[in-house]
């Protein structure tokens, strides 16, 4: 997730992309700075602010200091200047920490290890810059960046920070026209790419599918920087275009850190589109105790994945007796987002890793965590089951009906968030203003919707249940398509799940649930159902008519371990779906298919 985003025809409705853009994150409003910042000076670094400590307090008043909402007051801070790549690397190195693993890259597929140190981030930040800029890349021009999970991707996207220029970074392995759609959008000064990808027994080549895509673009760039990926092969660059990374770093100076706003641009990233089909087959699952190894080995502290991941895991090692093999003496905390996490996975982590499991929800958009347990401002870590945080400094929560009036504590409702947005977000849509405030403010004026579905407790946690046309209306009841999950995966034989609704002539709409069994599940499918159907009236009541559930090996999801209930909603309805190129394993689809077919 991050500042800057932009949301495709699959999201915005529109047919066109539209990017979602990031200020840098700015600390305060323009109108009120000098109230909060008197004595910073217009040209900052967040780090050397003595405010900072008072943060917390300073956001908590921001929405009473601005007044009312207006486009304009988006932006925070908007005569102050900082450099994020400065905050995130420099200091380090200029405080004494030089020597200090900053990067530690463990690859499971490569079987490399590699400890980068801050000063050795330094030297190939600053001279990939250098190379940008000796290439006509200035403040303000945009870097198309293809390249895998790579330290290189990194070094990449914080010497575009380090020069003022807007990355966009794209998921190696994209097909061809949804990287063409991309390109043409953002109209970069210039691509970087690696020449391969990685995946568990075959490589994936990047370059055709690169070219593939600058064969149907309009917008052609000046440049393409390619990383040789090594003891992969070679491939042959194109004169004149084509920069080799290793030659150009040879000879290339070290460069400082450039001044920019803080409601410049940061990065623009986009979301799932809707045409095209993710490059490469269907792969098998890592080994379950990959995790537990990383997390031994390298001592880790506080550990962050999505649930998708642990469902993974316990479905092939229930017992985690791989994870038994490791000592997780030095881990402290795991915290997990990307999606619900649901109260079974939750409590099976806790057991399994030992120490407190923390659920909290952000978007694209956001930048940053809405709703989250904040272990350094002294948040509980235990939690109700179900939650996923309380809002964190800068952001008022609240949950409006369709009308736009609060609810009462634990009623379901619109989840939205009274502007201004905190330091952080995104400002907008990609050159489209218009589309921002029809997309985000339009439909509840004077908040931004989330689109997302939930509840509050009477404690202010947050229970964010599912996004709001994934509401199910069962005969007039509306009826959370995540609540029914999180029952349903508290069955002791279901692994994963999806619910999506199923048309039925008499109530509208019914729940299906799709069901991924756990591996040593061996129970016939009619005692199953059986039981979970029960389990779901027990805990829901008969109003959401659950009776229906099909069982199947794979649970589509995106990279990010969402679930594309629109794609599945309409699968299981007999009309036409699209799959976004973010989605891990097209093939689940046509398995799902297959089962329905055969029911």
């Amino acid at each position: 997730a991050a500042p800057g985003l932009v949301p495709c025809s699959g999201d915005s409705g529109t047919g066109q992309s539209h990017g979602l853009l990031p200020a840098c994150p700015s600390l305060g409003h323009a109108g009120i700075r000098s109230q909060l910042w008197s004595s910073s000076g217009p040209h900052c670094q967040h780090h050397k602010i003595p405010a900072l400590e008072q943060l917390p307090n300073v956001l908590r008043a921001l929405p009473a200091l601005v007044g009312p909402f207006s486009m304009e007051t988006m932006a925070l801070f908007v005569d102050g200047e900082l450099n994020i790549c400065y905050n995130a690397v420099d200091r380090h190195v200029e405080n004494g920490r030089g020597n200090q693993i900053a990067i530690m890259y463990d690859s499971p597929v490569t079987n490399i290890k590699e400890a980068i140190t801050f000063k050795e981030v330094l030297e190939q930040v600053s001279k990939l810059a250098n190379v940008m800029v000796k290439h006509g890349v200035m403040k303000g021009d945009r870097v198309v960046i293809y390249m895998p999970m790579i330290p290189q991707t990194m070094f990449t996207m914080l010497a575009c920070a380090r020069i003022g220029a807007i990355h966009s970074l794209i998921f190696g392995g994209f097909a061809s026209k949804e990287l063409s759609t991309r390109i043409d959008h953002a109209k970069p000064k210039l691509i970087v790419g690696a020449t391969f990808g990685i995946e568990p027994g075959r490589k994936v080549e990047y370059i055709p599918l690169l070219e593939g895509a600058l064969a149907m673009t309009q917008h052609k760039p000046e440049k393409v920087l390619i990383y040789h990926r090594p003891n992969l092969g070679t491939v042959p660059l194109v004169p004149g275009r084509d920069l080799d990374w290793d030659e150009e770093l040879a000879k290339a100076q070290s460069h400082d850190c450039v001044a920019v706003r803080s409601d410049d641009p940061l990065y623009i990233l986009y979301t799932s589109g809707t045409t095209g089909l993710p490059k490469g087959k269907p792969v098998g699952t890592p080994d379950a105790g990959a995790y537990f190894r990383v997390v031994a080995e390298h001592e880790v502290a506080a550990f962050f994945t999505a649930p998708t991941a642990i469902r993974a895991i316990r479905q092939q090692d229930p017992e985690a007796a791989l994870g038994k093999q490791y000592s997780l003496t030095r881990l402290r905390t795991l915290f997990v987002a990307g999606e619900h996490c649901d109260v079974e996975t939750l409590e099976w982590s806790k057991k399994v890793f030992k120490v407190p499991v923390l659920d909290h929800w952000w978007q694209t958009e956001t930048g940053s965590a809405i709703t989250a347990s904040c272990i350094g401002l002294g948040n509980s870590t235990s939690p109700p089951p179900g939650q996923a945080g309380k809002p964190v400094p800068g952001y008022n929560v609240m949950i409006l009906d369709n009308n736009k009036q609060p609810v009462k504590t634990k009623t379901l409702g619109n989840i939205v968030v009274k502007l201004p947005l905190p330091p952080g977000a995104f400002s907008g849509l990609w050159r489209n203003q218009e589309m921002t405030k029809k997309i985000y403010f339009q439909k509840f004026p004077g908040y931004y919707d989330t689109m997302d579905a939930g509840y509050m407790d009477e404690e202010g946690y947050l229970y964010v249940l599912s996004r709001v046309d994934d509401v199910i209306n069962v005969a007039g009841h509306r009826i959370s398509a995540g609540a029914i999950e999180e029952i349903i995966l508290s069955h002791g034989a279901v692994a994963d799940c999806a619910v999506v609704g199923l048309e039925d002539a008499l109530k509208g709409h019914v729940p299906l649930a799709l069901c991924v069994l756990r591996d040593d599940v061996k129970m016939e499918e009619e005692k199953l159902l059986e039981g979970i159907v029960k389990c779901v009236r027990q805990n829901l009541g008969p109003v959401a008519a659950f009776q229906k559930a099909v069982f199947v090996k794979q649970i589509p999801k995106t990279r990010s371990g969402k679930i594309p209930r629109s794609a599945l909603s309409a699968l299981v309805n007999g009309n036409p779906y699209q799959i976004t190129p973010t989605i891990e394993d097209p093939h689940a689809f046509k398995h799902i298919e297959e089962v329905l077919k055969n029911k």
